[in-house]
């Protein structure tokens, strides 16, 4: 696996099924490591936002979760085909790491998380789910829940409280977690569990997740992505010119905007 920086955040350039792997390796390597499962969003705050920069430091690995940063990645020679997209990378890593494997649940409603174990289970009977809490708790619980889940000792610890406030979780916890891996995930409970819609097919291609999420859930989303994507299209035009002077907005734009070869989000 190679790291390339963007806008100042060191991504991995992986897939899906590499880096499950090298989970499994981390698994037995022993002690604790994070993984962020970043999009432009969360690209462009370490960025933008030292505070969140700082936040996000005791990450190990920042995994490409948005089409734009895959295409970011290959102007300058990735090679990917795919993302590693939040709510897929979930999904394939528990099914692809059945019993002796363990992993634990932090985040969604409690509704959320029985449709999610009762699907997930459905697809890999082997899988070996030890625990798990929903994600509207009280600060006073936090230290309870990392109690039970050093108790537990799971290899994996799925965190799906959204952005920040999974970043904020990781970052207080990690050093007293004794081991596994912690994903942060953001909406990936609810979109493995059926309990909020994903984006079709076409529109994750053509990099317009962000879009359907909008007209989803316009009142909480609107402000937010239209800040970050400008933030985003504005700092990588930014580095872009700093590395290229004589690059031009034309020739820049058409060599960034291509769609993958083919789609590969689907159940496994």
């Amino acid at each position: 696996m190679r790291v390339f920086d963007i806008l100042g955040t060191p991504l991995t350039a992986t897939t899906y099924a590499e880096f499950t792997q090298y989970c499994h390796g981390l698994v037995e390597s022993g002690g604790s490591r994070a993984v962020d499962l970043s999009n432009t969003q969360i690209v462009t705050k370490r960025r933008h936002e030292p505070s969140f920069r700082d936040l996000t430091s005791r990450f190990d690995f920042f995994l490409p979760d948005g089409m734009p940063l895959i295409w970011c990645l290959n102007r300058q020679g990735a090679g990917l085909r795919d993302r590693v997209y939040g709510p897929t990378f979930m999904r394939r890593c528990m099914l692809n790491s059945p019993a002796p494997y363990k992993h634990y649940l932090l985040g969604g409603t409690p509704e959320c998380l029985n449709k999610l174990c009762e699907r997930l289970l459905a697809q890999q009977p082997a899988l070996q789910i030890v625990g798990s809490h929903d994600g509207y708790f009280q600060a006073d619980k936090e230290q309870e829940i990392v109690d039970e889940i050093n108790r537990l000792s799971p290899d994996f610890i799925w965190v799906g409280l959204g952005t920040p406030k999974q970043q904020e979780w990781i970052h207080r916890y990690k050093s007293q977690i004794g081991r596994g891996v912690l994903c942060g995930v953001g909406f990936a409970f609810d979109v493995n569990a059926g309990t909020k819609r994903d984006a079709p097919q076409w529109m994750q291609r053509c990099a317009l997740t962000w879009l359907f999420r909008i007209v989803s859930e316009p009142r909480r989303l609107f402000t937010r992505y239209l800040r970050y994507n400008t933030l985003f299209l504005f700092y990588l035009g930014i580095d872009t010119l700093r590395q290229d002077p004589a690059a031009t907005a034309a020739n820049y734009l058409g060599s960034f905007f291509r769609l993958p070869d083919k789609p590969t989000n689907r159940w496994l």
